[in-house]
């Protein structure tokens, strides 16, 4: 089986440990994708909705770098900082995906980066 990896300017850089995306299998998974803007690297916005609005920009430009779209994720990995934040995230969400959601699972942030309340991972057909 192969595989690519996908990397693309338009969306933030990863850590040196894993890559924005990989290509394989017919499916392209995204790694978990932070709210920063991708050329100054900075976390965008102070809400849950506007953290999950950059996050979905963001992995929306790593897809598009594999030849796919938001239309063709089948499941999301949303980890978030505070249980609170979860119905603000989903007021966001639903924007991006107002019908045939993904299958989506959640979770709560590891660690701690400075500003950050929410990244979202994704598996999209390819």
């Amino acid at each position: 089986m192969s595989r690519d990896i996908i990397r693309t300017p338009d969306a933030p850089p990863p850590p040196p440990t894993y890559s924005q995306a990989v290509r394989a299998a017919g499916l392209v998974f995204v790694s978990g994708t932070g709210p920063q803007d991708p050329i100054s690297g900075k976390i965008v916005g102070a809400t849950i909705q506007e953290q999950t609005r950059q996050c979905l920009q963001n992995v929306s430009a790593i897809l598009k770098a594999a030849d796919t779209s938001l239309d063709r994720v089948v499941s999301a990995t949303v980890i978030i900082l505070e249980e609170g934040d979860f119905a603000g995230m989903n007021e966001e969400w639903i924007k991006w995906f107002p019908s045939n959601p993904p299958a989506r699972q959640g979770a709560k942030l590891p660690v701690r980066i400075p500003g950050m309340r929410v990244s979202i991972a994704v598996i999209a057909e390819a």
